[in-house]
């Protein structure tokens, strides 16, 4: 398949800049796996969609303030994003400069805290605070790490509304953005249905927003994440398949995660990097349904979906959720999708 195939064009007021004002008030576009008509529902709407005995599989990853600024000590500007921390005073990370910054120099945050450039891996540099440990300066200097398609400095509210409610695991730069919708009342309710719930770990890398750069997918080379599959969580989705229920990941970070756990062909426990690329063709192991915003063009995201609902549906129900005008991307607005039959 070509990357032009999963191409769209969205009118760019389409894509949301703030949150909305509660959590829950998105709208949910439904598309069931029998590629029927696109349903207008809202997010409170969500508990008619699961039934009692469904498994609900959550990414409990934090976003750290990963966004640092500074200049060189050469003197010009420079943007730091922190892609992961390799212990208290070792990072990878973007660095954006008018000139890339070279082994041995430094670069001097807002307080004269400094980094020190120890060498470069592909897009990544390698830092090491010298003064500082990192958690310290992402909590005194960092900025929350809005995508870059929000046009806009973060702002206060951010640090509350860029996290899912439930998160307990700080290491991702970008949100899990189908948990967002999620708030405390929304979570009872579906825990009184009867819908029960397990947490996985993926922390977001910010390689999730660069672009698929070659025309053949068969060229593309995923970045890796870090996840966490635990032993509970195989034996909760063992006990709800064999009751019945369904597993349904909240979130492609979710699906990721689930389905890199199985990749041998078995659910089991798994702990380390993946680089999972799952596209039309793909065939499903463990998920039988998924929460998710909508997704970037030619994004390996809206792949992702293709192969879960097929191309033909979810070009249909991207095409009516423009029309509708449903608000894009992180901010958002969210779809329900269960798997097509493979």
């Amino acid at each position: 398949m070509k990357r032009s195939d999963f191409h769209f064009d969205l009118p760019p007021g389409l894509i949301a800049q703030r949150p909305l004002a509660q959590r829950s008030a998105s709208r949910l576009l439904v598309l069931d796996g029998d590629g029927t008509t696109p349903r207008d529902l809202l997010f409170t709407d969500l508990p008619g969609q699961l039934r009692p005995g469904d498994l609900l599989v959550f990414n409990n990853t934090r976003v750290m303030r990963a966004r640092l600024f500074g200049h060189k000590d050469s003197g010009g500007a420079v943007e730091v994003l922190i892609e992961r921390l390799l212990g208290p005073t070792q990072a990878q990370a973007q660095v954006r400069a008018s000139k890339s910054p070279r082994p041995g120099s430094l670069i001097l945050l807002g307080g004269g805290e400094r980094l020190e450039v120890l060498g470069r891996d592909a897009d990544l540099f390698l830092l090491r605070a010298l003064d500082q440990p990192f958690p310290l300066l992402m909590q005194t200097q960092g900025h929350v790490p809005l995508p870059p398609y929000i046009e806009r400095p973060d702002e206060d509210a951010d640090a509350e509304r860029y996290q899912t409610v439930y998160g307990s695991r700080t290491g991702a730069v970008a949100a899990p953005t189908a948990g967002l919708h999620f708030d405390q009342p929304l979570l009872e309710r579906l825990a009184a249905l009867g819908v029960a719930r397990a947490e996985v770990t993926l922390h977001v890398g910010a390689g999730t927003f660069q672009p698929v750069r070659v025309e053949d997918l068969d060229q593309h080379r995923m970045h890796a994440e870090w996840l966490e599959v635990d032993p509970r969580v195989c034996a909760q989705v063992a006990a709800t398949r064999a009751a019945g229920g369904r597993v349904v990941a909240v979130g492609t970070t979710s699906v990721r995660s689930l389905e890199s756990a199985a990749a041998h062909g078995e659910l089991e426990p798994f702990q380390g990097d993946s680089r999972i690329f799952i596209r039309p063709g793909y065939r499903f192991r463990v998920v039988d349904a998924m929460i998710t915003n909508f997704h970037l063009p030619e994004s390996t995201l809206l792949m992702l979906v293709c192969a879960f609902a097929g191309m033909e549906p979810i070009r249909a129900a991207y095409r009516h959720a423009i029309a509708q005008r449903y608000r894009f991307f992180s901010y958002g607005d969210a779809m329900f999708l269960t798997r097509r039959d493979q």
